[in-house]
């Protein structure tokens, strides 16, 4: 008998804004020189939270949103920006810490 697997979507198990902010950090954690794995964890975030209000409160079309948090997309830095702060949240900076 054969397993049947369904696609898991982490947009579906993002509930709260902690949730997203801890989904988030780690990303950047991991990341390491991958920004289109930040950028597809924000597109994520950005459908839990859901992506016609995000793209309204950026000004962006759902679209073009969609597109600028994908894994082909190379979002401007105004442009994320504008989706942390639709999400409710703010850009941080700490001293890197290398071993």
């Amino acid at each position: 008998m054969a397993i049947r697997t369904l696609p898991w979507d982490a947009a579906e198990h993002l509930k709260t804004d902690e949730d997203r902010v801890a989904y988030l950090n780690a990303a950047l954690d991991e990341a390491g020189d991958d920004p289109a794995f930040v950028t597809q964890v924000l597109g994520d975030i950005a459908r839990s939270r859901g992506i016609e209000r995000v793209a309204r409160e950026t000004g962006m079309t759902r679209q073009g949103l969609y597109k600028a948090l994908s894994a082909d997309g190379n979002p401007e830095l105004s442009t994320l920006l504008k989706v942390l702060h639709a999400l409710g949240m703010k850009l941080h900076a700490e001293p890197a810490h290398h071993e």
